[in-house]
């Protein structure tokens, strides 16, 4: 995994050099500056729309007492995708505009929660407090109750009996 951000750091200017050189040669100079151009206030104003309604989604799900994990992570898509649109380059251009199409955004998300699964961390939270959490959303002024008892370690109280610490 720590190899492919500085591969991806140094293919990715060259490969749009690359697409630069051969577009240029095609349409012309002027014409590949100002596609480059077009397609960052493009990206500006798709950012802008998508961005509103994805922050007013979220807005709705705190309303509804519900965490806004689906709205956070197109957030997160949605400020990548701006970010690679306002890069020059086409090829950025290509992924920051596939970040913009909801079913892009779905299946990305899908590939990245299979992929957390597969570690025991995720699918602990996945199978004990996902669940639990939608449903305590509703039941927020649920008290409940308990008992605890302080240990301590044997060097610090090595004669303490457990019963006379219960609280």
């Amino acid at each position: 995994m720590a190899v492919i951000i500085p591969i991806t750091l140094i293919l990715t200017p060259i490969i749009e050099i690359a697409v630069f050189i051969a577009l240029g040669g095609e349409i012309g100079i002027w014409n590949t500056i100002t596609l480059i151009v077009i397609t960052a206030i493009i990206g500006a104003w798709l950012l802008k729309t998508q961005g509103l309604t994805t922050l007013r989604r979220a807005q709705e799900s705190l309303d509804r007492h519900i965490f806004p994990v689906t709205e956070l992570f197109d957030g997160i898509c949605l400020l990548v995708a701006g970010i690679l649109l306002l890069t020059p380059g086409f090829v950025t251009d290509f992924m920051g505009f596939l970040l913009f199409i909801p079913p892009a955004r779905i299946a990305l998300r899908a590939w990245l929660w299979a992929a957390l699964c597969r570690t025991e961390n995720a699918c602990f939270w996945k199978n004990n407090e996902a669940s639990s959490f939608s449903q305590n959303a509703s039941n927020r002024n649920e008290t409940i109750d308990g008992r605890f008892r302080e240990v301590k370690s044997e060097k610090e109280a090595p004669d303490i009996d457990e019963n006379t610490n219960d609280k």
